[in-house]
């Protein structure tokens, strides 16, 4: 069985949740608390010598990191993947974008908000620029979704799991969504899909 290394209010852990969850894949999630730094242990470190979540073990303990790398390797041959070599690169693009020039600003911001790393005078110093630019990224992905429905190939694939997964809680980070009704409407649509979890959700233990 796959087993995942995560801390459940992480929106890069829940992007695997989510994905594991939609395909009916079964694993066994392992808590690491990255407050107290858990995942900064010599033990964790053998695991993924970066140190961070989501890590994914798998059946023949090869270790796999980076949260959309994951959702790449558990959709590949299913209904998640993109189906052409346009959709592949298009896929690519918005993940690229989403580590890039979003969760940058609107992860952090909501990391510091609402997980509980808090806001040093330092940090507090860097919000208005943080918020600027994840305006900035809405911005571009409020323009898309005003003329598409998803964001590859007409259908919700991997590259919403990616987008979806801080977008949705933006405003726990101190975003406005109220001048993004594109983006509102596409949460509802994810929101309303078959097999949707919480961000917080996670398996049942084996009896």
């Amino acid at each position: 069985m796959l087993r995942l290394y995560d801390f459940l209010d992480s929106g890069n852990g829940y992007k695997v949740r989510l994905a594991l969850h939609k395909l009916g894949i079964p694993f066994e999630l392992i808590e690491c608390d990255i407050l107290k730094g858990e995942t900064r242990t010599p033990e964790f470190l053998k695991r993924n010598p970066n140190g961070r979540i989501p890590t994914l073990q798998l059946e023949d303990g090869t270790f796999l990191a980076e949260s959309n790398a994951i959702t790449w390797y558990l959709a590949e041959g299913t209904e998640l993947a993109p189906a052409t070599r346009l959709d592949r690169a298009r896929t690519l693009q918005w993940m690229f974008f989403e580590q890039y020039s979003h969760e940058p600003y609107i992860a952090v911001l909501r990391a510091w908000e609402h997980v509980g790393f808090g806001v040093t005078p330092e940090r507090r110093a860097q919000i208005p620029e943080k918020m600027a630019k994840g305006n900035a990224a809405l911005a571009v992905m409020e323009q898309h979704l005003a003329r598409e429905p998803w964001f590859v190939g007409g259908r919700f694939g991997l590259a919403d799991i990616a987008l979806y997964a801080y977008t949705h809680v933006a405003h726990e980070g101190g975003f406005d969504m109220k001048p993004y009704p594109a983006i509102r409407a596409w949460i509802d649509r994810v929101a309303a899909l078959p097999r949707h979890v919480p961000i917080t959700w996670k398996p049942a233990k084996a009896a």
